[in-house]
């Protein structure tokens, strides 16, 4: 069966001195984390991974540097250059920059297949970025800030008091043949994108957003996915999918490019990270591309999910 083990968790926090945040806060946490990370897990800090014995079976190498493990999907998917990232962060999308002491500050973490597993190092993680801070300086610090539920289907499953994780139970999985109550085959259906979504076509970042454009950004997205961290390579008509989608019309297009950059430490260099939000209506036969919808609204798509990007809501226009 096509499923998909992908976990949503709320970390609810609390600054505990003013703070200043960019407008958009996924790729601030996204940073400090790798380095949080880092620290707790490395046994050897001052090698590099490539000459770190552990490299398989280390945590960060597994999260942030899967190219140097040695995983069978990478292989036997042509189109895939590398792995997805395994979790994605969803930051509050308010334009918000100024936090002063006590204000609360809450964010989601999705996390695919056996990566669940790891929650205990990503709650450890955030709650040490906490203690150091986030965020611009303001007299000589950083924006520190306290952990202090997470929650799990609406249970708290840690809370700051008691240090503890309780147990994780039913996870639901996410599947290609979700219940999805509509009678009819032809209707129009409207996409809102709430962070920048980013795909190539031709190697280039699209600026339009066909059905067709959709789909096969849709079938990417499920495919890496589901083989990486799920029930394996799904069994789709690729190709069927893709010529149906042709006939699809766009009846209303909103959507418009969203500049934004970022400082990547790693790399050293600004990044353009600019993407495609709004909305967007299409109209045809839409009833089978609604499990690639379903899918694909739960995990984000196109590029830099893991900042947050590619937030997908659908709704059926009557």
């Amino acid at each position: 069966m096509d499923t998909l083990l992908v976990g949503k968790y709320r970390f609810s926090c609390h600054f505990q001195n003013p703070a200043i945040l960019p407008p958009y806060k996924g790729s601030t946490f996204r940073g400090v984390f790798g380095h949080a990370l880092k620290n707790i897990v490395c046994t050897f800090i001052s090698h590099t991974c490539d000459q770190c014995l552990l490299v398989q079976q280390c945590v960060y190498v597994k999260i942030f540097e899967s190219h140097r493990l040695n995983i069978q999907p990478i292989a036997d998917m042509k189109q895939m250059t590398s792995m997805p990232s395994p979790f994605v962060i969803e930051p509050p999308l308010t334009q918000k920059t100024h936090y002063e002491p006590n204000e609360s500050f809450d964010f989601d973490l999705l996390l695919f297949g056996a990566m669940n597993e790891m929650l205990p190092y990503f709650i450890y993680a955030f709650d040490q970025i906490g203690k150091i801070g986030v965020g611009k300086y303001i007299d000589n610090q950083h924006g520190q800030f306290k952990l202090n539920t997470v929650i799990f289907q609406d249970n708290v499953i840690y809370h700051s008091t008691e240090k503890q994780l309780h147990e994780i139970e039913n996870i639901e999985p996410l599947t290609l043949k979700p219940e999805i109550n509509i009678s009819k085959k032809t209707f129009s259906l409207k996409l809102n994108f709430g962070t920048p979504l980013r795909f190539k076509i031709d190697r280039r970042l699209s600026k339009t957003l066909s059905f067709e454009q959709l789909v096969r950004a849709m079938l990417r997205r499920v495919s890496f996915l589901l083989t990486c961290y799920g029930a394996g390579n799904p069994n789709l008509d690729y190709q069927s999918f893709i010529e149906k989608a042709k006939s699809i019309k766009t009846i209303d297009d909103q959507l418009h490019w969203k500049s934004w950059n970022r400082y990547s430490a790693r790399q050293d260099q600004k990044m353009d990270l600019g993407g495609l939000i709004g909305t967007i209506t299409y109209e045809g036969e839409l009833l089978e591309f609604m499990p690639l919808i379903h899918f694909c609204s739960k995990v984000h798509l196109g590029k830099q999910t893991v900042f947050g990007l590619g937030q997908m809501k659908w709704e059926i226009i009557q």
